[in-house]
């Protein structure tokens, strides 16, 4: 590229009094800025095309988790900041319900790759599997998708660390922060792996979740928001309560999505808790970003 002995001699200049060309870069309006924060021994890391918002969203983020029992895990992105942050987004977590998103993706792929649209009783229960959290829908849709179905599904939609619980217990799948971000960002994406209409279909039934099933990332949203949530809570003998929920929103202009993960708490109120504390942290830093 030719530049001008003008510009070569203020590009010397610059290199001769110390200031390093990539400094220049970062402060470019594409570039990106990190904030990390420790939470016990692992970290909270976000990155952020809008300068002073990763720091704040990983401190933020990090004393809200910080001193809750049991473990969490959290992912993040917000489109129109170029915002992403993770904790311990890869480790894995007894899925209980939030897996339903999953056979819900699967079945649509299913349904596409057959040239069909669902049928009434596909709908009946779908709709009962992700507004009402229903395990029988959930079972007998499980089945009917299988593990070939889900598997293919996984490998589509890019989640490799997503693992179908065995011997129909679909609640022991084993899930990723990182993965079900993943799925959020999927069904809020124009793609190859759902058609559009799939993709509304089912944000649609995840926006008409029971009321009594709105907690967890909804926590702290603003009113104006249409919130697209899934929730799971699964107890087991000593190990206490899984707790998660994912969730996208969008909401005049802005596009964002998070699942925040937790196990080990003694109740589920107190899971719940923990997932609200991270979520609307997240919900008011990125709204005081706007």
């Amino acid at each position: 590229m030719y530049r001008s002995p003008i510009a070569l001699r203020g590009l010397a200049a610059l290199m001769a009094t110390g200031v390093a060309v990539t400094a220049l870069s970062a402060a470019s309006p594409t570039s990106k800025t990190t904030g990390s924060a420790l939470v016990g021994h692992a970290e909270v890391v976000c990155t952020s095309k809008q300068e002073g918002l990763a720091p704040t969203l990983s401190h933020d983020i990090a004393d809200a988790l910080k001193g809750r029992r049991g473990s969490s895990a959290l992912a993040l992105y917000d489109r129109g900041s170029g915002t992403s942050c993770e904790f311990r987004a890869g480790t894995p977590f007894d899925s209980a319900s939030v897996v339903k998103v999953t056979v819900l993706g699967a079945l649509l792929r299913q349904a596409e790759e057959a040239h069909r649209a669902l049928t009434p009783n596909e709908v009946k229960l779908t709709t009962a599997m992700i507004t009402k959290s229903d395990n029988a829908s959930t079972n007998a849709l499980w089945h009917q998708v299988g593990p070939a179905g889900m598997q293919h599904f996984l490998n589509l939609a890019g989640m490799p660390d997503t693992v179908p619980g065995t011997h129909g217990s679909w609640g022991l799948t084993q899930i990723t922060a990182a993965d079900q971000l993943t799925l959020m960002r999927l069904l809020t994406t124009d793609g190859t792996v759902l058609s559009p209409k799939s993709r509304e279909y089912a944000l649609d039934l995840m926006r008409h979740v029971a009321s009594d099933q709105r907690w967890g990332v909804p926590a702290g949203a603003p009113a104006s928001a249409t919130v697209h949530v899934k929730n799971g809570w699964l107890p087991r003998t000593g190990r206490g309560w899984r707790v998660h929920s994912v969730g996208s929103f969008t909401d005049s202009g802005n596009d964002y999505a998070m699942a925040v993960l937790s196990s080990g708490s003694d109740t589920m109120g107190y899971g719940v808790a923990t997932v609200e504390a991270a979520a609307r942290v997240i919900h008011r830093d990125l709204a005081g970003s706007r």
